[in-house]
């Protein structure tokens, strides 16, 4: 369930995070390994989903545009509709997609719009993730598929305990600079609270390797994902910090080339608006064949 507005957390800025976003378009074929990553592993599901989807929407428009065509391909797509937080984001060709700046947490969709709806590295920084995926749900036909890809809670945990540690031992406490994530089981239980049918839930690791720690913020910014949490700390960081941070790294994370090593794990979501044809479990007792005859084993009473 989502939280009533009064009591949704703000946990993330999302104006700073438009503002983030925007300003990294310019930069953003020099850092989008991730994105492209993402966009293939997405088209690669939709293969094996055996479906048309004649209105599609794809929310997250980073590095969108070069897949629009093997989208409309794989999935006979006759309307498209993409839309971002961040404008600049949207794909600069309009007659590739129908584009929109919408929030994902404020969704401007009537009930029932899509038949198809892809999230694509955006629901990690929502405030009301519950709300959102309700939302989304919501602006499917019945019967129509959700497909999701996130960042999961294994991504950058190098980073995030040498960042941590470097703060206390220099300041006497740390201020949060490392997105809380969701991890697989959250996902899952999420999924099912907001009415999804036949969810599934994976992930994968996904591992780069860095010159040194400034390498490593300069690409999240250059991705926009730098830190919108909206505690945040806005003073400047001293140099110091990310010295002692980058020592840290190297000694608990070694890597036999020098390089450091950081994580990324991406959360694939798939989930049904419900409809009276889809599979259903069967009722409890409804078994035909007993369990130890299904495995050939002999059956003990207790």
């Amino acid at each position: 369930m989502s939280f009533p507005a009064h009591h949704i957390p703000r946990i993330f800025n999302r104006h700073h995070l438009r503002h983030q976003r925007n300003r990294a378009v310019k930069r953003l074929a020099d850092h989008d390994f991730l994105l492209d990553t993402v966009h293939q592993s997405m088209l690669d599901r939709l293969d094996d989903i055996r479906r048309t989807f004649p209105v599609s929407w794809v929310a997250g428009a980073r590095a969108c545009e070069k897949y629009i065509p093997a989208l409309r391909t794989k999935t006979a797509c006759e309307h498209l509709i993409v839309t971002d937080i961040a404008e600049h984001s949207l794909p600069a060709s309009q007659s590739a997609a129908l584009c929109l700046q919408a929030d994902d947490e404020m969704l401007p969709f009537a009930p029932h719009s899509f038949d198809l709806a892809l999230s694509i590295i955006a629901l990690h920084s929502v405030n009301d993730l519950p709300g959102a995926l309700i939302q989304i749900k919501r602006s499917l036909k019945p019967d129509g598929l959700f497909l999701g890809a996130m960042i999961g809670g294994e991504t950058l945990y190098e980073l995030r305990r040498c960042l941590t540690e470097a703060e206390m031992t220099l300041r006497r406490g740390a201020s949060p600079r490392i997105f809380p994530f969701a991890d697989k089981q959250q996902m899952g239980g999420l999924l099912q609270r907001a009415g999804y049918t036949l969810p599934v839930v994976d992930s994968d690791i996904i591992t780069a390797a860095y010159k040194d720690i400034r390498h490593l913020m300069r690409d999240l910014q250059g991705m926009g994902e730098g830190n919108i949490i909206h505690d945040r700390y806005r003073g400047l960081s001293k140099a110091a910090l990310f010295d002692r941070a980058e020592q840290l790294y190297r000694a608990y994370f070694p890597a036999p080339d020098g390089t450091l090593t950081a994580t990324f794990e991406i959360i694939y979501l798939i989930g049904w608006a419900p409809h009276e044809s889809q599979q259903k479990p069967l009722q409890p007792g409804s078994a035909q064949t007993r369990l130890a005859e299904a495995l050939g084993a002999r059956e003990t009473k207790i």
